[in-house]
């Protein structure tokens, strides 16, 4: 399921939040992160930043699609991270990318940082990890991170290349085309689409953007055709 808005759907995640632990994580069972979820939208709901938190990130992942979903690293980032914001995927950022961004995340939930007096608010209930949790969480990131683009490759130069770049770069790293197959990649755009439809930016040059969306399918052209490089390597 994705994620719903908290103003549509309270009653149900106040039913989530009431369910018994024994229902919940059953030893040998998959990990869903429902109980973090559901606890999550009950802060929400009751913070006047509420609205604010829902529109960080838009709902693109569940806990259940994380790369090694059982894994320790999986489990961190859904309990530490939607208490402020949807799930990030470990894709949103290169591994480099990921140290500072746990950093500063960390930093806000000890109440810290430039938003230090919102995560105050909450702090009764915002949960910081430990260092070793620090860790792990960021070993786990890191290694799932975001295969960037070479900044420097001729092709982001042209038009549609910058298109690409102007696209993705609004929420992530830059992604390798050669990351999915030319097959795979419509799909992949399409569902970068909504999410940039959810949150209603497009940034850059006037001349390379519409309101609000960019040519979607020179984008999945431009992927394609050098997506196609990795296949004639192999």
């Amino acid at each position: 399921m994705i994620i719903l808005s908290i103003r549509w759907c309270l009653a149900a995640v106040a039913a989530a939040f009431a369910m018994p632990a024994a229902a919940a994580d059953v030893p040998g069972s998959p990990f869903d992160g429902s109980r973090e979820v559901a606890r999550a939208k009950v802060l929400w709901s009751q913070s006047p930043h509420g609205a604010m938190l829902e529109r960080i990130l838009p709902p693109s992942v569940e806990p259940r699609q994380l790369p090694e979903p059982r894994s320790e690293g999986a489990r961190l980032t859904v309990r530490y991270c939607v208490q402020c914001h949807y799930l990030p995927s470990p894709q949103m950022h290169t591994a480099e990318r990921w140290n500072s961004v746990v950093a500063r995340m960390v930093w806000r939930m000890q109440g810290k940082g430039n938003l230090g007096g919102v995560m105050k608010e909450m702090m009764g209930q915002v949960e910081a990890p430990t260092d070793p949790e620090i860790a792990a969480l960021t070993d786990y990131l890191k290694r799932h991170g975001q295969g960037e683009m070479d900044p420097r490759h001729p092709a982001l130069g042209s038009e549609a290349g910058k298109m690409f770049t102007i696209a993705c770069t609004q929420c992530h790293a830059l992604p390798d085309p050669r990351r999915h197959t030319p097959r795979e990649w419509p799909g992949v755009v399409e569902r970068m689409e909504r999410h940039m439809a959810w949150a209603n930016t497009v940034v850059g040059p006037d001349s390379l953007k519409t309101n609000p969306v960019l040519d979607t399918a020179e984008i999945v052209r431009f992927l394609q055709r050098y997506a196609l490089a990795k296949e004639k390597a192999n």
